[in-house]
């Protein structure tokens, strides 16, 4: 037996050493040189609006160090991959790319010598973005001042840390592929449509992934857990998640453009997109992102109130005295919260998701919307963790799940227990 194994293993790592020898020889090399004259100002700013687009600064800059320049860790699964240097210094940076080296590494998930890069940058969602504004990003980055700063080797665990794996998760997971424009729908929508699923990538969140990291469907939007902070985003296509098919777009405009609305405020890694990217992004393309939001198809919910299980007497006691004591100066004795300060409890979706990671985070290290130039002075909600103890915790929050019309399943200490020492702050 120990010896089929052995020629088993033996034979899937001759397999994925020749799907990586197919992927490096294969790829076609680019001869062109980096460029010399300096990009046209009005090209410069294109590129600058569309980093805004893709959030690029905020993985791609270090705590303290200079923007773009790299080094920021991005923990994973598999180990901690570090974002590279964008800056156009000659040693580190991208100094001596081309034009067409940053095409492909946006487009194909390639470097600039052919090898194959890691999935954390998101090309599994740039792969739809044109070839002119992966040039005006490009551009964008080498008007940038050059940091030398080198890369710093990424600490992922064997076999992740090897192209040949690499390669054979591209087989399973990813084709290069182009924006198609959908010529039923309008200018408007296919707008939209390219913001989300290409630079914006909000699917590289919002989509369930399994065990390899990969997702079924880079397009599905229907909710997944992030890795390693422990946010679930939900569902952008269900009604009891995220899903914004009858909300008037003025109220999708105004969330992602401040970060709160009537119907919603945003929070944990949402925060930061809203507060780095799509604040500033022209009202013109935030519609057209709300458009597309709006047409999702919407899915079904996954739970029939019915078949909610019931919390003990006790646990709604106990619940019930800790809102009181901890909760209820706010967000009322009703739940009903205060318009533009404290958000309604009752009948709200995010706190009756059959996912419950998020709450469990905001009760533990707080909710903080983003300080946006439409909503400067947002109210916010401090933590909880070294106040309350994982019974408390599970006790108040089955307790909101369970009260003033919300129907929503328990939560246990267990569960919370298991998220207050897995989360990374």
């Amino acid at each position: 037996m120990k010896r089929v194994l052995l020629l088993l293993a033996v034979a899937l790592a001759g397999f994925a050493a020749l799907v990586w020898m197919v992927n490096f020889w294969g790829a076609p090399r680019i001869q062109d040189a980096a460029p010399r004259s300096p990009p046209a100002p009005e090209q410069v700013a294109r590129g600058a609006y569309l980093a805004r687009a893709g959030n690029c600064m905020l993985c791609h800059t270090d705590r303290g160090g200079a923007p773009y320049a790299g080094g920021r860790p991005i923990e994973t699964p598999f180990g901690t991959v570090y974002a590279s240097n964008l800056t156009p210094d000659a040693e580190t940076g991208l100094g001596t790319w081309s034009a067409a080296h940053f095409r492909r590494a946006l487009q194909e998930g390639r470097s600039r010598d052919g090898h194959l890069l890691y999935p954390v940058f998101p090309y599994t969602h740039t792969t739809r973005v044109t070839g002119g504004d992966a040039d005006a990003l490009f551009d964008y980055l080498r008007s940038l001042p050059p940091a030398n700063k080198p890369n710093r080797q990424h600490r992922l665990r064997w076999p992740y840390n090897t192209q040949a794996a690499l390669a054979v998760w591209r087989m399973l997971y990813f084709r290069p592929e182009k924006f198609v424009e959908d010529t039923t729908r309008t200018p408007e929508w296919n707008r939209g449509a390219y913001l989300v699923q290409g630079l914006g990538h909000c699917g590289a969140c919002h989509t369930a992934r399994n065990a390899l990291g990969g997702m079924r469907d880079a397009l599905d939007l229907s909710g997944g857990l992030i890795p390693m902070q422990n946010w679930y985003a939900p569902s952008l296509a269900a009604a009891n998640e995220a899903g914004v098919a009858n909300w008037p777009v003025e109220d999708i405009v105004r969330l992602l453009s401040t970060g709160t609305s009537p119907r919603a405020t945003v929070l944990g890694p949402m925060a930061e997109v809203v507060l780095h990217s799509t604040q500033y992004l022209e009202p013109g393309d935030i519609r057209a992102m709300a458009v597309y939001l709006k047409s999702l198809p919407p899915q079904p919910g996954d739970t029939d109130p019915r078949e909610v299980p019931s919390a003990s007497a006790t646990v709604m006691e106990r619940g019930a005295k800790l809102y009181e004591n901890h909760c209820a100066a706010c967000h009322g004795d009703q739940g009903k919260g205060v318009a533009g300060a404290y958000p309604s409890l009752a009948g709200n979706r995010a706190v009756t998701m059959p996912v419950t990671q998020n709450l469990v985070q905001v009760v533990l290290h707080g909710g903080f919307p983003p300080a946006t130039r439409g909503h400067p002075r947002p109210f916010g909600m401090p933590p909880f963790a070294t106040t309350l103890s994982d019974a408390d915790v599970a006790d108040v929050i089955t307790y909101i799940r369970a009260s003033w019309g919300n129907q929503a399943a328990p939560v246990s200490e267990l569960s919370v227990g298991q998220q207050r020492s897995s989360t990374r702050q």
